[in-house]
């Protein structure tokens, strides 16, 4: 397996990542393309280890948090040292049905990453990641309650993932 740093770090992460968008899964979309079972992602969590990988990623709302739990559970029934892997999770999405349920706001990172960490079995996640963007919440906002989550411990990196930039339209003729 080949490495590399992770952006701008020291930090040594396995070229291939293994998404787990796919463990868990019972309802929705993710009844189509979710599903692997406990047993499922024993297997495939040992087979990427044994290949090497030591980069994992998930979200809060793959599989309504199922994924997370999954792959917590794979972890601990393997024995896998925290130490050894490196663990990227999501934070946006709609997980419940309250108003801030959902988005970028300092309130609901708060809330999803305790739910995160309870759901992965861990004490701090490796990259933390903002799924979507949030056309509601001051991106100040946001940035500020991921610097407190690195400052509290619980997040080592922090990340943006889908993110759309605002861009002037060019026209060329």
């Amino acid at each position: 397996m080949q490495y590399q740093t992770l952006g701008n770090t020291g930090l040594l992460v396995s070229r291939l990542c293994l998404g787990t968008m796919t463990f868990g899964g019972s309802e929705g979309i993710y009844k189509v393309i979710g599903g692997v079972s406990q047993e499922g992602v024993d297997e495939l969590v040992k087979a990427a280890l044994d290949g090497g990988v030591n980069f994992f990623d998930t979200a809060d709302v793959y599989s309504q948090g199922e994924s997370e739990t999954t792959l917590g559970q794979s972890f601990k029934k393997l024995n896998i040292s925290r130490k050894d892997v490196v663990l990227a999770t999501k934070a946006y999405s709609r997980v419940g049905p309250g108003r801030n349920d959902v988005g970028a706001s300092r309130g609901h990172i708060m809330d999803a990453i305790e739910a995160s960490l309870i759901r992965l079995q861990t004490d701090h996640i490796d990259l933390y990641q903002i799924h979507a963007n949030d056309s509601i919440t001051p991106v100040e906002e946001t940035l500020r309650a991921l610097d407190t989550l690195v400052n509290q411990g619980k997040v080592r990196y922090i990340g943006v993932s889908n993110w759309q930039a605002c861009y002037d339209r060019i026209e060329t003729q």
